[in-house]
């Protein structure tokens, strides 16, 4: 069964990092609104939402995409990019544990999951303000015996590799193409988004439904016209955190439930493993 791992909205998310965006003020109770019906949604397409406290000592925790990457086989805790970020993983790991063996990625590396885009068994990984190439090298070490692999992308005007990137299935990008180095999506379909809409290159794909963001309509008819249902979602408050749709959840399939001790043994070990 497909599962949405989130977290509630911090109370503290006017104290998020921000790196392209403008600070505004964020009407909490809003965004914690926009956040409930994000859930919802996910529900109404057949998800298993398993919801997390919001964590007030970290004001951008609700994006757990970027605290690991959770793949078939194994699940990746991440070193984030910003050093105030770190602690979020902690708490995620407890829960993730329980269905996946979980790696831990160590020092010097750093990568945020929204720099990880999948296109079946392949993850291209942006090398941005957040992900460095140890991240990238050190991602593509874990992963490997799972059966993918790891191409990086030069990401360049947006904060992750999925700020300007999306997978629409079906070998097919939508794509903001100043953001992001295409040269390495060879031999895929590449879609622009329309100009003056970059900000809604961020979707979120489920089975055949796309999550596109409000306010991005022609962005939207163009992913309707790929086959694609399309719902369309009001998160303008989150957006001043630098949210997209992808960000604020970890979707993957649960299969069998890991009995509590495997899960905290592949943890230990992974916690004492550190780049060669």
């Amino acid at each position: 069964m497909l599962t949405a791992i989130t977290r509630a909205v911090s109370p503290t998310l006017n104290q998020c990092e921000l790196t392209h965006r403008e600070r505004e003020p964020i009407d909490i109770a809003k965004a914690q609104e926009e956040h409930h019906e994000y859930e919802q949604r996910l529900r109404d397409l057949g998800l298993d939402v398993i919801s997390l406290p919001a964590e007030p000592d970290y004001p951008d925790a609700m994006f757990v995409e970027d605290a690991a990457v959770v793949l078939d086989g194994a699940a990746i805790l991440t070193r984030m990019g910003a050093e105030s970020r770190r602690g979020e993983g902690e708490s995620l790991g407890r829960v993730l544990g329980r269905y996946r063996p979980l790696r831990r990625m160590g020092e010097p590396a750093t990568l945020d999951g929204g720099d990880v885009l999948c296109a079946g068994r392949t993850l291209y990984v942006g090398l941005s303000e957040r992900t460095n190439v140890t991240g990238v090298r050190q991602l593509a070490h874990d992963v490997e015996p799972y059966g993918y692999s790891v191409k990086p992308v030069a990401v360049t005007g947006c904060l992750h590799l999925k700020s300007g990137a999306s997978y629409l299935g079906e070998n097919t990008l939508l794509i903001h193409k100043p953001w992001v180095d295409v040269s390495a999506f060879d031999g895929m379909r590449l879609v622009d988004v329309p100009a003056g809409e970059e900000w809604g290159a961020n979707v979120l794909l489920i089975g055949n439904t796309a999550l596109v963001a409000k306010g991005f309509a022609r962005t939207a008819e163009i992913i309707a016209q790929l086959g694609r249902d399309v719902v369309t979602m009001d998160i303008t408050e989150l957006m001043k955190a630098e949210s997209g749709l992808t960000c604020s959840s970890l979707i993957f399939d649960a299969g069998e439930l890991r009995s509590p001790g495997a899960g905290q043994e592949a943890d230990t070990t992974a916690a004492t493993r550190r780049p060669s």
